[in-house]
């Protein structure tokens, strides 16, 4: 019997919200789940076409370009080179033009070559339309000449710095370094390479010959539009920046050499703007590690692989039978950055990268020596200080971004330091220093493997690792005018994460601030 006191409208209206509620719910969690799926289903996309492999696909149908060798001229003692930076256009082997800035008219300029104990000048003018610089990568130079960011050319201008040379035979390399705007530069097609001879150590049987048995290898990737113009696009997920999937041998891609000697001495430069390169050849088939950054190693050391990160040279030598072909490739770099960010930092990525061919009859070259460096190694113990570095983010060191006006260190000349640099950013970077050549003491507690042995001036740095470096600074003393240290991937240096140094007379108080040269050229 229904009870007349009670309104039945009154007790759905409860009902009705509740059933609404649960509609509601039921929807919500419906969206959610959708876009949790969604969002998975991009993670998995973006993680499973995140690699590239070109290992096998390579025609290598295209005649790899060497660079002209520049041995400038000589004018009142002097070795003085020209080069002018202006745009210009290039094919790297697709059949169509690409925009691109090129040195003396060509992507990527002349390689540069002098001798210990000459004094050079070189001009640089700068034709494009903005602001440029030239550092002199790996060299034993005044702060003043050293074409860091405090010595711009402005459009229209010709910088003429002068210095005298004065460190072991090496393969050196140039390129810009704007504030800010490195990246893109070097991108564009500024960069060479710069090579010293030392006529009191020139040791029979390793190469010599350039482009024929001692051949310049500037790597670089590239990503390409349909119509052939160079891509800028840089992913939001890859922490180091910009990763290309087409490489450029010295601007030529899928490259070939064509090899007359049985012996073929390769001088490698990363120079790409974040990208890590694991070299070997197929078959796994070794070779002689012969020199890195600052020049020839005591002796040759057997390997398999070496690993190069941006602004790192080796050398290597190459035995090859008469009529064979053998790829040079890029394997797995070994990152140690993590599942995920080795994924997106190009670490399960390897290429085929410049394929070299024996002709049918080949020279005979001579032994390889077994002693190449006579230097003589610094010594730890003459260091007069230590200095502890931390690169804490991908624009920073120190948790401080780079200030043009700001002082971060002051050594004083003719003394040795020891500079522990760990890297505690969660990605890798590597660690650049200007004017000098360091020695690695310790990687991670441990002695440095062959191919951190000799002399360097950029180290990789894994996300939490660290290394000793014994650090030489001789000859220029300069309050006034820093020296840089720095991420070699471009597009952290851009960001910040850079500093300075001043190098001064034993006694002189440190400074904390240099004018910013860029308004006082």
């Amino acid at each position: 019997m229904t009870d007349p006191d009670v309104n039945n409208d009154d007790q759905s209206v409860p009902r009705q919200r509740r059933s609404r509620l649960r509609r509601w719910v039921v929807r919500g969690v419906a969206a959610a789940g959708v876009i949790v799926v969604a969002v998975v289903s991009v993670i998995v996309y973006l993680y499973a076409s995140a690699n590239i492999d070109t290992v096998g696909t390579q025609a290598f149908t295209n005649q790899v370009h060497i660079p002209p060798l520049d041995e400038g001229r000589i004018e009142n003692g002097r070795r003085v080179f020209d080069l002018d930076f202006a745009p210009a256009v290039h094919d790297f082997g697709t059949g169509r033009p690409t925009d691109i800035w090129g040195v003396n008219g060509a992507y990527l300029g002349p390689t540069l070559r002098a001798e210990r104990g000459e004094s050079v000048t070189v001009n640089v003018t700068n034709s494009l339309d903005e602001d440029t610089t030239t550092h002199w990568h790996g060299m034993h130079l005044p702060a003043v000449a050293d074409g860091g960011p405090h010595q711009p050319i402005e459009p229209g201008d010709t910088w003429s710095p002068e210095w005298d040379i004065d460190q072991p035979a090496a393969t050196l390399w140039y390129h810009p370094h704007p504030h800010e705007r490195t990246s893109e530069q070097i991108y564009r097609g500024l960069a060479g390479m710069f090579l010293i001879d030392d006529p009191h150590n020139q040791p029979a049987g390793l190469p010599h010959d350039y482009g024929i048995d001692d051949i310049p290898v500037i790597v670089q990737d590239k990503n390409f539009d349909d119509d052939g113009s160079l891509d800028f696009g840089t992913s939001m997920i890859s922490p180091t920046g910009f990763l290309g999937d087409t490489i450029a041998i010295n601007g030529t891609i899928d490259p070939y050499f064509e090899v007359t000697t049985d012996k073929v001495r390769l001088r490698i430069l990363n120079a790409s703007n974040a990208r890590i390169y694991n070299l070997g050849l197929d078959g796994d088939r070794p070779f002689q590690l012969v020199g890195t950054d600052g020049g020839l190693l005591p002796r040759p050391v057997e390997l398999d692989r070496v690993q190069i990160s941006p602004g790192d040279r080796v050398e290597i030598v190459i035995d090859i039978d008469a009529g064979k072909r053998l790829a040079l490739r890029s394997y797995e770099p070994e990152l140690g950055a993590g599942v995920w960010n080795d994924r997106f930092t190009g670490g399960d990525d390897q290429f085929d990268l410049l394929e070299l061919r024996a002709t049918d009859t080949i020279t005979t070259s001579e032994p390889l020596p077994q002693q190449l460096d006579t230097e003589s190694s610094p010594d730890p113990s003459a260091a007069v200080a230590e200095r502890v570095m931390v690169l804490t983010s991908s624009s920073t060191i120190d948790n401080k971004s780079m200030d043009m006006s700001r002082v971060d260190h002051t050594v004083a000349v003719d003394t040795s330091e020891i500079w522990t640099i760990s890297n505690q950013g969660g990605i890798p970077h590597n660690f650049h220093i200007h004017d000098t050549q360091f020695q690695v003491l310790e990687l991670d507690g441990a002695p440095p493997p062959p191919a951190l042995t000799g002399r360097h001036d950029t180290v990789y740095m894994p996300p939490d690792s660290t290394v000793r470096l014994l650090v030489e600074f001789s000859d220029y003393a300069d309050a006034d005018t820093p020296y840089m240290y720095h991420c070699h991937i471009t597009q952290h240096e851009d960001r910040g994460m850079m500093g300075q140094f001043t190098v001064t007379e034993a006694g002189t108080p440190p400074a904390t601030s240099v004018p910013d040269h860029r308004s006082h050229p």
